[in-house]
């Protein structure tokens, strides 16, 4: 109950947000404001000033870094794997291992596990969610164009995806906010205030945002209803299976295997890992499945089922790490 009392709230507001959007209380037109609002305004201005709370060492742990980004090559490397067995084509395969890999770390893990483990969990999350946008996602965009009428060099492509995950805010906000915290400087009350205003809206929309997402893209499938069985579903079980069941065992095994090795990994770091790894797929790469011509569908398909089971596996994940 320790723990449902934590983790209800955070997926009660994906729900609210998801039934405010699905009978049209909240205009679907208004879905991308708030995505936007979230990603430019109120969650960079948390990560700001998380980045500012955190050392260097923390933001940057060389350990944390490979650990996160070694555990997500393998979990894409199974989930393309079997896409491309099914003949599915470079362009899904790479946003099905996309999905199977990325977790809602900035709209659900950051202000959730911060709230569960405290300022603990601030370094870890915040190093894995830059590894997500600055080379999972660079990998998975770029590994999408294989096969396309277009041929690029590798490099071109990786090049090109480095430069829109230049676009992203949510990088930028973390590093000007570590630079602003290793100067030891304050900022002025007022600006301070208005970020921390900000910083305050970022969990409750966010989440609000996450459940509307969720809604506005069920009703862009074919039919608009929620399909269920094995064979409506196509791979969607499987990629969520290993989002939330592989992703964080990989994890677990990896830091196990670190610190047996001597690495320099804490346990309460590893905690934080797993249960990252643990958490729904990120709501964005629906965003960026529409926009590269990737199956939506069967994107916005594995974040509602994830984002539905993970309120008992990720509390079960909770109860078995805490």
């Amino acid at each position: 109950m320790a723990i449902l009392s934590v983790t209800f709230p955070f997926f009660a507001l994906v729900l609210i947000g998801y039934l405010a959007a699905r009978l049209r209380i909240l205009p679907l037109v208004a879905v991308p404001g708030m995505n936007t609002f979230v990603l430019y305004f109120a969650l960079t201005a948390m990560l700001f000033q998380l980045g500012a709370r955190t050392p260097i060492a923390e933001l940057l742990d060389p350990v944390v870094l490979g650990l996160w980004f070694l555990s997500g090559l393998l979990i894409m490397a199974i989930a393309a794997t079997t896409a491309l067995r099914r003949k599915l084509g470079w362009l899904d395969a790479s946003f099905g291992a996309l999905i199977a890999v990325l977790p809602n770390s900035g709209f659900m893990g950051v202000p959730l596990l911060t709230t569960l483990l405290g300022a603990t969990a601030n370094g870890p999350i915040i190093a894995s969610l830059l590894v997500d946008i600055v080379l999972i996602q660079s990998l998975g965009v770029a590994f999408s164009h294989r096969g396309a009428g277009e041929k690029r060099s590798a490099w071109a492509e990786l090049r090109g995806a480095l430069t829109r995950m230049s676009r992203n805010p949510l990088p930028w906000a973390i590093a000007l906010g570590g630079a602003w915290g290793a100067t030891g400087l304050t900022l002025p009350a007022p600006i301070d205030q208005v970020i921390t205003l900000l910083a305050a809206a970022a969990t409750p929309v966010a989440l609000f945002t996450i459940g509307a997402v969720l809604a506005r893209e069920q009703g862009n499938t074919p039919d608009g209803r929620i399909r269920t069985g094995i064979r409506a579903f196509g791979d969607v079980y499987w990629l969520a299976a290993l989002k939330l069941f592989a992703h964080p065992l990989f994890v677990w095994l990896l830091g196990r295997g670190a610190i047996a090795l001597g690495l320099p990994l804490s346990e309460s770091a590893l905690v934080v890992l797993v249960l990252a790894a643990a958490l729904p797929a990120a709501a964005n790469v629906s965003v960026l499945a529409e926009r590269f011509g990737a199956d939506n569908g069967r994107v916005a398909r594995v974040i509602l089922v994830s984002t539905v089971l993970s309120f008992a596996s990720f509390s079960a994940a909770v109860a078995l790490l805490t």
